[in-house]
């Protein structure tokens, strides 16, 4: 037998199988992988377990509704807005010295209050010159 031999024609390479399989490799990688989750976040908050403190004399307690509203030593503020706020707040540290930005102010506010209600009462406390802040907290055992 005597074959013709081909001239000038090079042999090539057939795609089609090389694509089909790395289409099953990207169908296997797109089955098995897993996709993480970032709009879930799973927080779990601490809790105060310390003991409580003594009254401060000089301490002024601002609390925060769930709607809004405050209250300085517990005196309802008219109205919601840091100026207002930053009044009552100047009114209530007011000494026969003038304000002592030694004063404590305790913010005790709602859970369900809004983060711009806790906010304004820090922007308050700052326009006024106190700097000394802190939050009050609930045990685990507390109602």
């Amino acid at each position: 037998m005597k074959f013709r031999q081909r001239q000038g024609e090079e042999p090539e390479i057939n795609l089609i199988p090389f694509i089909d399989v790395l289409l099953v490799i990207l169908i296997f990688l797109m089955l098995s992988t897993s996709y993480s989750k970032f709009t879930e976040l799973q927080i779990t908050l601490p809790t105060a377990s310390a003991d409580q403190l003594k009254d401060r004399p000089k301490e002024i307690i601002v609390a925060v509704s769930a709607d809004g509203r405050y209250a300085v030593n517990r005196q309802v503020v008219e109205g919601r807005s840091v100026e207002m706020l930053a009044a009552a707040l100047a009114q209530a540290a007011q000494g026969s010295e003038g304000i002592d930005p030694e004063t404590t102010v305790t913010v005790s506010a709602d859970a369900a209050a809004a983060h711009q209600s806790v906010m304004n009462v820090m922007d308050a406390a700052r326009r006024v010159g106190l700097a000394r802040l802190t939050f009050a907290a609930q045990g685990p055992g507390s109602p």
